[in-house]
């Protein structure tokens, strides 16, 4: 070969070497630009790419089975929440006996696609079981944290986030805790199921949750602070702050709900929306809260509590993502869409929270539940009420008489217009009108003068009814 032609060559083979890499640029540049052009589809998956955040969803063990409920939580969500099966009465039915067959249900089935779990809940004033509530002092104190115990033992390694303590401070402009028989063990009986979880799921993380706490000028709030801020500086195991954020039109979204978030944070605990629900699926309202968590590097991640509509605690006022026949709504267009533009995280405030008494809080505070002095050889029954505009939740607890009770039936007529949606700790005979309530096989039996719970949340207004009780 000519040295000429050598260097026609070599001019060819720079000028094919040239346009390859030319073609080859182009190509990444084309890549790179649609992958940057592409939002995400999924709220979950959008969330994740906001920084590793979650968006998730409360699930019931019940509903695995429908082929509609499944298919968008599947494809929709990367983290579920436990509706009741991790709760006391679930989980703790008889004392020292644990039944983990539902949860353990849910478990495997968010781990199985690669979805968190949140833990829901592991000591709470509200359904607990009959043997439970029928405790008081040491021997409540010592059964509390043989619970968190042994239910934190059992999902060891496979919970993101416990909430350990749930609705431990009262509504209202006290800023008190909570009137309740966990309480009267202690004011440190909420430190004390914090030591015990860090003890048994030493890497998840460690929540406290209640609700009524978005507005940050309210005395719950601020109640919720000065406890955080107090564990953090004496080293109390304290990892996560969840927020319920059940907002309506009589805890509606406030204006400061960024704030209440910064400013926890700001104390060095994540902040976690935990049970997010609005209702009539307020797309604003919605989208805003998405917001103000993403404007919040601490705020690292969004549970609503349910998927459809018609599977939310409050299905008649419509507060979620997608509808009965699990279509889309505009409230889920708007969370996809704040998801996907982001908001550039500010830097949280470390200003202490007001000193002037804030003004009372929504929904209004439930009344004392006072024990009634044992009758003969029956039982008598109280109610007391926790309303909001549109529904409300009524818990009964039931006294026994002189000789004590092998079973028990609560008669109630509610009010016209109201419906039983849920009820706990009981069985009832219907969902309107005159309704009879009835033991379970674990609180039937009750020592004279001594009382049970039970409750039930319905639509509608509750007040004026008067319950009747009668025992065997």
């Amino acid at each position: 070969m000519t040295k000429q032609n050598r260097r026609r060559r070599a001019r060819i083979a720079a000028t094919w070497s040239a346009l390859l890499t030319g073609v080859a640029a182009v190509a990444a540049i084309t890549t790179v630009m649609a992958g940057t052009a592409t939002a995400a589809t999924t709220l979950g998956a959008s969330a994740a790419e906001r920084g590793g955040r979650y968006f998730g969803a409360a699930v019931a063990a019940n509903k695995l089975s429908d082929n509609v409920y499944t298919t968008i939580l599947n494809r929709e969500f990367n983290s579920v929440t436990p509706e009741n099966e991790m709760k006391i009465d679930a989980t703790e039915p008889n004392q020292n006996q644990f039944n983990y067959t539902n949860a353990d249900r849910i478990v495997q089935h968010a781990r199985s696609r690669g979805m968190a779990v949140r833990g829901h809940t592991l000591a709470w004033h509200s359904q607990q079981p009959g043997w439970m509530q029928n405790m008081s002092g040491t021997a409540l104190r010592n059964a509390m944290l043989n619970h968190v115990t042994q239910v934190a033992t059992h999902y060891r390694g496979q919970i993101h986030s416990w909430d350990v303590v749930n609705e431990a401070f009262a509504d209202g402009s006290s800023g008190a805790r909570r009137d309740s028989n966990l309480q009267r063990t202690g004011n440190d009986w909420i430190e004390a199921a914090f030591r015990a979880a860090r003890a048994a799921d030493p890497n998840a993380k460690l929540c406290y949750n209640d609700y009524n706490t978005d507005d940050w000028t309210h005395a719950k709030t601020q109640a919720v602070y000065r406890m955080v801020q107090d564990f953090k500086q004496r080293g109390v195991p304290i990892d996560c702050v969840g927020l319920q954020s059940h907002l309506n039109n009589q805890s509606p979204y406030p204006s400061n709900y960024r704030t209440t978030l910064s400013s926890f944070a700001a104390l060095g605990v994540d902040v976690q929306i935990t049970e997010l629900d609005i209702e009539n699926a307020n797309a604003t309202w919605y989208r805003n809260v998405v917001n103000d968590c993403l404007a919040v590097s601490r705020c690292t991640g969004i549970t609503v509590w349910g998927i459809r509509d018609s599977d939310s605690w409050r299905a008649s006022q419509n507060p979620l993502l997608f509808d009965g026949n699990g279509n889309k709504k505009a409230a889920y267009d708007a969370v996809l869409q704040a998801l996907n533009n982001g908001v550039t995280p500010t830097t949280p405030p470390t200003s202490n929270p007001p000193t002037s008494n804030p003004p009372t809080s929504n929904p209004p505070t439930t009344p004392p539940v006072t024990t009634p002095p044992p009758g003969g050889g029956g039982c008598t029954a109280t109610v007391s009420l926790n309303s909001w505009t549109g529904g409300f939740v009524a818990t009964v607890r039931v006294t026994a008489g002189s000789s004590g009770t092998n079973g028990w039936t609560v008669r109630m007529t509610l009010p016209s217009g109201a419906t039983v949606t849920n009820a706990w700790n009981t069985q009832r005979s219907g969902n309107t009108g005159a309704i009879n309530f009835t033991n379970v096989s674990y609180n039937g039996r009750i020592a004279a003068g001594q009382s049970t719970e039970f409750g039930f949340q319905g639509t509608g207004v509750g007040t004026g009814m008067t319950p009747t009780c009668s025992a065997t």
